[in-house]
């Protein structure tokens, strides 16, 4: 075996090998964290909102110009939501507080007990006195939808207090009452005397909060049977027929101008606008990381190469003397491969360590998912390979060197 020599002749000369050995530990623990980030930043900008379908579904901004009371505002809306439901291709029509991952939107925490001291989750909520269920095309999982005697009308200037009937979706459920149905189940939103109690009474497979978190709270969303008013201006969604949205939008904005006896102002958004907005940080930050990345392989292969190529200068004596005492090409080129394959275990083992301490620092300051084992067992194995690569070059160049060119005399 070769490992002892190798050895003697690496501790002789410690400056190349460790610097190496750093820049591929350094390498490894960015790079398995970086990827990591990535995967998970796609994931996440990937995530289906819940709706039916994204791309057949906007929604208005509607803003009267006028000065109606609450009471004509409440007329207003019903009649601007069966002007809109009246328009061809038109599938699902819902007032709606807010819409899923448009950045705009309120949440409420929520507890399991009144008496908690803490909330047991913080939620988006969905306010509407349409049925979600029909207008967003969800799916129910668990329990019904709203009846129709279950909406109410509430003026937000007079009265707070919220109908008990609830819809919530399952990744909610399944936290608050893990393995059991959440249908029948108190919720109450807050904590203190002053909690408000309401029941579940359906579970919705996913509808996507309004901020779109990254974290488990973008999952977290309920539904709330009331029709709000009081507050100037509304918010429409409609749900159009596949590939008629382009068309229906144009022609609903039409339909409400001329409903209307007081100028109004508009503004129409598509969902999959919103998706675009919501994770185009996420993805510019993941095409900087891939950039990142691949400087770094790059980087890591460029010092393993000049260090190969640097010995192979400096041991062309030894080189051709091994040679001419009998050594073959394979035995010069085992050797070299060897040695930077320990060099290069030495930094895989190095930048194991550092890519956990990494990742922990990046759990515990923002709050990111742990580093799955599978990062580091394939950026050891990218690098172990890179390492082999990188060097094989020198390694045969030093192979084909004839003894008697590498023991002239200079």
């Amino acid at each position: 075996m070769e490992i002892r020599p190798i050895l003697s002749a690496l501790m002789r000369n410690k400056t190349g090998p460790i610097l190496v050995a750093l820049q591929v530990a350094l390498s490894l623990g960015i790079l398995a964290n970086a990827l990591h980030i990535v995967n998970e930043r796609r994931e996440v900008a990937a995530r289906p909102s819940g709706l039916g379908n994204e791309a057949a579904t906007f929604y208005f901004n509607v803003r009267s110009l006028n000065t109606d009371g609450p009471e004509q505002q409440l007329a207003n809306m019903k009649r601007e939501a069966e002007v809109l439901r009246a328009v061809p291709g038109v599938l699902g029509v819902a007032n709606v507080s807010q819409m899923p991952i448009s950045r705009s939107g309120s949440n409420s925490s929520v507890a399991l007990d009144r008496r908690q001291e803490r909330e047991s989750a913080v939620t988006s909520q969905y306010v509407s006195g349409d049925s979600l269920v029909k207008a967003f095309d969800l799916k129910l999982v668990d329990g019904r939808d709203f009846l129709p005697n279950e909406y109410v009308e509430i003026n937000e200037n007079e009265n707070r207090t919220l109908p008990r009937p609830l819809l919530i979706t399952k990744p909610l459920a399944d936290k608050l009452w893990p393995g059991q149905s959440a249908v029948g189940k108190s919720l109450f939103f807050g904590t203190g005397d002053g909690a408000q109690e309401t029941q579940v009474i359906g579970v919705v497979e996913r509808l996507q909060s309004a901020h779109g978190e990254v974290g488990e709270r973008g999952e977290f969303s309920v539904q709330i049977p009331a029709r709000l008013y009081g507050s100037p201006g509304s918010l429409y969604a409609v749900r159009t027929e596949p590939g008629q949205r382009d068309r229906v939008m144009k022609e609903a904005e039409e339909a409400l101008r001329k409903s209307s006896a007081t100028p109004l102002i508009l503004q129409a958004k598509t969902v999959e606008e919103d998706r675009k907005n919501r994770y185009r940080a996420d993805l510019a930050l993941s095409w900087m990381l891939i950039t990142v990345s691949v400087l770094l392989l790059l980087i890591t292969c460029s010092g393993i190469v000049g260090m190969a190529s640097l010995w192979v200068t400096q041991r062309r004596k030894q080189i051709g003397v091994r040679r001419a005492l009998g050594a073959r090409k394979i035995d010069v080129l085992r050797y070299f491969i060897l040695e930077n394959f320990m060099i290069t275990s030495a930094g895989v083992f190095g930048g194991v360590l550092f890519g956990l301490s990494l990742n922990h620092l990046l759990v515990t300051k923002l709050e990111m998912a742990r580093l799955p084992a599978e990062y580091l067992v394939g950026g050891a194995v990218v690098f172990w390979a890179l390492g082999i690569m990188a060097a094989y070059g020198p390694a045969w160049r030093a192979a084909s060197i004839s003894p008697a060119t590498a023991t002239r005399s200079a």
